[in-house]
């Protein structure tokens, strides 16, 4: 990736609407010089001083990385050598080494300060206290501006993450059988993407699974997870690679027995409406409308309840972003957009289907990036 164009380029719009950016370890940060995200935790980790973990960017000066020192060191981001790193040390006081900062650029009385959404209200307080006559906006809409439509490069990345998650789902389709439980499937599901070369899973790897004796449940993990998956149940996959630094999101569906007449109409319906939203994902369509000639299949077939849903979303270096395939989202077609489609029928005590795949806005129709699995596997 060309990160010294993405820094020229956000430069050059930043000054319409800051005099100063906070960008923290991020997605923001990494799109914008590289710097890496490490996984998530569920719990709060903390070094001291961590609230000033980030880059400080104006529109013509050379960003400036600053770093306690445990992230510097055991992060591995004192490796980086494209940007000015600032390290803290464990017993220095963070808001010396910031103010030394913000006194060296130059900014005015009542400055704009743009943060990226996702930094922390620590940080917020402690930019406010020391810029009280600061104005902040969002640096993630700013930069959003570049984010959106991707180019052929960032394209070429996803479709490598794309390549990464089918051939985890071919490993894992080899390992399915009768009885398993469904923290086994997720479990397999999350080694197969490591073993072929994802940092993990691009976000908590999920199974909506249903059939006449097998509920479906939503949000009860620990719950669902012990349940064993015989006979007569839809396993409902959603799961995407990491691959440097973009995320990839996929769904397929597997019959555990031999799939009854009512599974194969559900799971072809899906199917119909996938092919019709990505035929739908052409320049100068909207994402409402989208969403809504794949809707239409579904709808058409008396299943429009169980599509609970948005059609899609934006995705790229998150696995959601902005613009969404939903109604009301009146948002324009450019070419090198990324979206989900992902239509589903999802019913409580009978039979459920999702399928999902990365698509890129061309002129003519959307171009998915994975194509594979189309047909409804059975396990047996």
């Amino acid at each position: 990736m060309d990160y010294n164009h993405r820094l020229q380029q956000l430069q050059s719009i930043l000054g319409e609407a800051a005099d100063l950016a906070f960008l923290p370890v991020s997605t923001d940060l990494e799109y914008l010089l590289g710097v890496p995200r490490d996984i998530p935790n569920f719990g709060v980790t903390l070094h001291p001083g961590a609230w000033l973990e980030g880059a400080w960017l104006t529109p013509s000066r050379p960003p400036i990385l600053t770093l306690p020192r445990m992230t510097a060191e055991f992060g591995g981001l004192n490796r980086l050598t494209n940007v000015d790193i600032r390290v803290l040390g464990d017993w220095d006081d963070p808001t010396t080494l910031v103010r030394d900062i913000l006194n060296s650029l130059d900014l005015p009385a009542r400055p704009r300060m743009a943060v990226s959404d996702r930094a922390h209200v620590e940080t917020a307080i402690h930019l406010q206290t020391l810029l009280p006559e600061a104005r902040f906006v969002s640096a993630t809409s700013i930069l959003r501006r570049l984010r959106t439509v991707k180019g052929e490069d960032e394209i070429a990345v996803m479709r490598e993450a794309g390549a990464i998650t089918e051939a985890a789902f071919q490993d894992v389709l080899k390992q399915l059988k009768l009885g398993m439980t469904e923290l086994d499937i997720v479990t397999e599901v999350d080694y197969q993407l490591r073993r072929h070369g994802s940092l993990g899973p691009s976000f908590t790897t999920s199974l909506y699974n249903s059939g006449p004796q097998h509920p479906l449940l939503f949000g009860d993990r620990l719950a669902t997870w012990k349940r064993p998956v015989n006979a007569g149940v839809a396993v409902l996959f959603d799961f995407g690679a990491v691959h440097n630094g973009f995320c990839y999101d996929f769904g397929r569906t597997v019959a555990f027995g031999a799939p009854t007449e009512e599974m194969t109409r559900v799971y072809n319906l899906v199917m119909a409406s996938q092919r019709a939203g990505i035929a739908a994902l052409k320049v100068d369509n909207t994402c409402e409308m989208a969403d809504a000639a794949a809707r239409r299949v579904i709808e058409d077939a008396g299943y429009g309840e169980a599509f609970r849903h948005r059609l899609g979303h934006g995705i790229g270096m998150d696995v959601h972003e902005p613009p969404f395939l939903t109604k009301g989202d009146t948002n324009v077609f450019q070419e090198g957009m990324m979206f989900t489609v992902e239509p589903s029928i999802m019913q409580f005590d009978t039979f459920s289907a999702r399928v999902e795949d990365v698509v890129v806005v061309r002129p003519h129709g959307g171009e998915p990036l994975t194509t594979g699995f189309q047909s409804l596997y059975v396990v047996d």
